[in-house]
Parts: structure tokens; C-alpha cells; sequence
């Protein structure tokens, strides 16, 4: 039984990807839904895009989709570099008006 997992894991797979993507994926949507700290949430979107990125190079690594699912990562490492220096921006800007980052305390912006 176990000369059998350890072969499993002996030379990665697309499963061993799949798996790895699958739990950063879970890791950044629950940072996402449940922390309040806008810089925690952020930080769960880019656990997201990562996640979403091995996926990309493992499916293009393994199957015949030849260089794509790498041009895509890189893509998407551009955007999510863009996004976190916007969103950095926002987070600052609205620590300077309210003086938190906390989302519950930030009632204000409901409208």
C-alpha cells in the first residue's frame, strides 16, 4: 500500500496540479467570504488567480495546447499585478478618509 503512493507521488501528475489548485482555490474563497480586513480579501483574490494559473500551465504542460496556457498565466499575472496596485490605491485612499479597513465599518459607502 504505501510503495504504491509513494510512487504516486514519484513524478507529478496532472492530478497532483488539479489537487494543489483546487486547494488554493478553497484557501482564497474562504479568505474572501469571511475576513473582514480588505487587505486579507485581497489577498484571497490572488490566491484565486493563482489557483486559476497552475490551472493554465498544468492543462497545457499535459494535453497538446502547446505554449497557450502559459501566454494565458502570464496574462494573468499582468492583471493581477494591475490589480493589486489599484486596489492598494483604493485601500489607501479609503483608510485615509475613515481612518479603518475593516468592511464592516465602512457602512458608510452603502449609499
Amino acid at each position: 500500500m504505501e510503495s504504491t503512493f509513494i510512487q504516486w507521488l514519484a513524478e507529478p501528475a496532472l492530478t497532483h496540479f488539479l489537487i494543489v489548485s483546487a486547494i488554493l482555490f478553497a484557501l482564497g474563497l474562504m479568505a474572501v467570504i469571511t475576513k473582514r480586513n480588505i487587505i486579507m480579501v485581497l489577498m484571497g483574490v490572488e490566491l484565486i488567480l493563482n489557483s486559476a494559473n497552475i490551472n493554465f500551465v498544468a492543462f497545457s504542460r499535459f494535453t497538446d495546447l502547446s505554449l497557450d496556457g502559459q501566454m494565458i498565466g502570464m496574462f494573468v499575472i499582468i492583471i493581477a499585478a494591475a490589480e493589486a496596485a489599484v486596489a492598494l490605491a483604493i485601500v489607501l485612499n479609503v483608510f485615509n478618509r475613515f481612518n479603518t479597513i475593516n468592511l464592516d465599518d465602512l457602512n458608510i459607502l452603502k449609499g
